[in-house]
Protein backbone atom coordinates (compact mmCIF):
# COMPACT_ATOMS: atom_id res chain seq x y z
CA UNK A 1 0.00 0.00 0.00
CA UNK A 2 1.30 3.75 -0.72
CA UNK A 3 2.12 5.50 2.18
CA UNK A 4 2.32 9.72 2.43
CA UNK A 5 5.14 11.69 3.49
CA UNK A 6 4.16 14.89 4.80
CA UNK A 7 6.73 17.50 5.01
CA UNK A 8 5.43 21.12 7.21
CA UNK A 9 7.28 24.46 5.66
CA UNK A 10 7.35 27.31 8.14
CA UNK A 11 8.96 29.61 5.45
CA UNK A 12 11.57 31.22 5.25
CA UNK A 13 12.92 29.17 8.56
CA UNK A 14 12.50 25.60 7.58
CA UNK A 15 10.59 22.56 7.38
CA UNK A 16 9.54 19.82 9.68
CA UNK A 17 9.21 16.49 8.44
CA UNK A 18 9.57 12.70 9.37
CA UNK A 19 13.13 12.16 9.22
CA UNK A 20 13.91 15.31 11.73
CA UNK A 21 10.77 13.52 13.88
CA UNK A 22 12.62 10.44 14.01
CA UNK A 23 15.81 12.48 15.32
CA UNK A 24 13.71 13.60 18.14
CA UNK A 25 11.94 10.38 18.82
CA UNK A 26 15.67 8.78 18.66
CA UNK A 27 17.11 11.29 21.11
CA UNK A 28 14.02 11.03 23.09
CA UNK A 29 14.28 7.13 23.73
CA UNK A 30 18.50 7.07 23.60
CA UNK A 31 19.01 10.54 25.63
CA UNK A 32 22.18 10.86 22.94
CA UNK A 33 22.36 12.83 20.06
CA UNK A 34 25.73 10.97 18.86
CA UNK A 35 23.26 7.90 19.67
CA UNK A 36 20.57 8.66 17.50
CA UNK A 37 22.31 10.35 14.64
CA UNK A 38 24.67 6.73 14.39
CA UNK A 39 20.93 4.65 14.26
CA UNK A 40 20.26 7.14 11.00
CA UNK A 41 23.26 6.73 9.85
CA UNK A 42 24.15 10.72 9.81
CA UNK A 43 26.88 12.54 11.53
CA UNK A 44 26.93 13.94 14.64
CA UNK A 45 27.06 17.38 13.11
CA UNK A 46 24.50 16.95 10.65
CA UNK A 47 21.76 15.91 13.49
CA UNK A 48 22.42 19.51 15.83
CA UNK A 49 22.33 21.60 12.26
CA UNK A 50 18.50 19.90 12.29
CA UNK A 51 17.70 20.27 16.00
CA UNK A 52 19.02 23.60 15.34
CA UNK A 53 16.82 24.39 12.46
CA UNK A 54 13.74 23.48 14.60
CA UNK A 55 14.98 25.36 17.17
CA UNK A 56 14.78 28.50 15.05
CA UNK A 57 11.82 27.23 13.41
CA UNK A 58 9.91 26.88 17.00
CA UNK A 59 11.77 29.82 18.71
CA UNK A 60 12.45 27.46 21.38
CA UNK A 61 14.99 24.50 22.22
CA UNK A 62 14.11 21.43 21.25
CA UNK A 63 16.41 19.89 23.78
CA UNK A 64 18.33 20.45 27.33
CA UNK A 65 21.48 19.06 26.93
CA UNK A 66 24.29 18.18 29.27
CA UNK A 67 28.07 18.20 28.20
CA UNK A 68 30.46 14.94 28.70
CA UNK A 69 32.76 14.21 30.18
CA UNK A 70 33.61 11.40 32.73
CA UNK A 71 29.77 10.39 33.70
CA UNK A 72 29.22 11.08 30.26
CA UNK A 73 26.68 13.35 28.53
CA UNK A 74 23.05 13.39 27.29
CA UNK A 75 20.22 14.82 25.73
CA UNK A 76 16.32 14.78 26.64
CA UNK A 77 13.58 16.92 25.20
CA UNK A 78 12.18 19.57 26.04
CA UNK A 79 8.09 20.18 26.16
CA UNK A 80 8.60 21.50 22.83
CA UNK A 81 10.42 19.03 21.25
CA UNK A 82 7.67 16.47 22.79
CA UNK A 83 4.89 18.66 21.74
CA UNK A 84 6.69 18.74 18.26
CA UNK A 85 6.74 15.14 18.02
CA UNK A 86 2.64 14.82 19.14
CA UNK A 87 1.38 17.07 16.82
CA UNK A 88 3.18 15.68 13.47
CA UNK A 89 2.09 12.47 14.21
CA UNK A 90 -1.43 13.45 15.35
CA UNK A 91 -1.25 15.27 11.98
CA UNK A 92 0.51 12.57 10.01
CA UNK A 93 -2.67 10.32 11.29
CA UNK A 94 -5.17 12.51 10.44
CA UNK A 95 -3.66 12.89 6.47
CA UNK A 96 -3.55 9.09 6.35
CA UNK A 97 -6.95 8.85 7.59
CA UNK A 98 -8.58 11.26 5.48
CA UNK A 99 -6.18 10.60 2.25
CA UNK A 100 -6.90 6.21 3.14
CA UNK A 101 -10.12 5.87 0.70
CA UNK A 102 -8.80 8.33 -2.06
CA UNK A 103 -5.09 6.20 -2.13
CA UNK A 104 -7.00 2.63 -1.98
CA UNK A 105 -9.07 4.37 -5.33
CA UNK A 106 -5.73 5.37 -6.96
CA UNK A 107 -4.35 1.48 -6.22
CA UNK A 108 -7.59 0.01 -7.54
CA UNK A 109 -6.93 2.47 -10.75
CA UNK A 110 -3.63 0.46 -11.19
CA UNK A 111 -5.16 -3.08 -10.77
CA UNK A 112 -7.40 -2.57 -13.34
CA UNK A 113 -5.27 -1.72 -15.72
Amino acid sequence: MPTITLRIKFEPEGHIGHGKVELLERIAASGSISAAARGMKMSYKRAWNLVEEMNRIFGRPMLETQKGGPGGGGAQLTATGLAVISRYRAIERATQAAAGPHIAALVAEIEET
